[in-house]
């Protein structure tokens, strides 16, 4: 079997688990996957090296759409503050409508990408870094004044979460929406800076 054979397997069964996860709401092992495809365990052992692989083939699909839409906001000549609310925005609205077409099928994804986060991590780091390609051309355009792009990553993520982390929306689904991330993006684009605004007081907390 060619490096081109097994990735191409391992595409065709790890949407077949997909399948599975949506039709029988369970894990999908690789025992479980050669019943439902009819082929014996071995012929799965030699496709993927253990569950874990199979999980990891699996999420590779998951997020390739999501990738494909970063990189298409990334390499677009929008200026920063569009750029941003697309990177974010058109993810949720793909997100959204797969937990609309099946709400009990994208809770059992959310759950199990929680039980292996460590699985998923480098996708999330993947958005952070292009997320801080986006910061870095903000800041040349003017914006997020004197703050690093770490800083900036860390107060962005915090103000947008809704709108990325997939179990809020199996939570606050219809109070999420374009129009409310979009006047997110532009406050964040009208004043976020590293500039002490006064909010936190010098000496803690006190009665009004």
């Amino acid at each position: 079997m060619t490096g081109q054979d097994r990735q191409a397997l391992r595409r065709q069964f790890g949407e077949l688990a997909l399948d599975i996860v949506r039709r029988r709401g369970i894990e999908v092992t690789l025992a479980v996957l050669a019943s439902e495809a009819g082929v014996s365990l071995a012929r799965m052992d030699a496709i993927f090296e253990s569950d874990d692989d199979l999980f990891d083939a699996v999420t590779e699909i998951w997020y390739a759409p999501l990738i494909a839409i970063m990189e298409d906001v990334l390499a677009s000549e929008l200026p920063a503050n569009r750029k941003l609310y697309e990177f974010f925005a058109r993810r949720f609205a793909h997100t959204r409508a797969i937990y609309r077409e099946d709400p009990a099928y994208f809770r059992l994804l959310c759950e199990l990408g929680g039980r292996r986060f460590e699985q998923v991590r480098s996708y999330v780091d993947l958005a952070d870094h292009y997320t801080c390609e986006i910061i870095a051309e903000a800041q040349a355009e003017g914006y997020f004044e004197g703050l690093s792009i770490d800083r900036a990553l860390t107060l962005i993520n915090q103000m947008v979460i809704a709108y990325t982390m997939p179990d809020m929306l199996t939570m606050i689904d219809e109070r999420l929406s374009e129009e409310k991330l979009a006047a997110i993006i532009d406050t964040l684009f009208a004043g976020l800076s590293a500039r002490d605004g006064g909010a936190k007081g010098v000496a803690g907390l006190r009665a009004a």
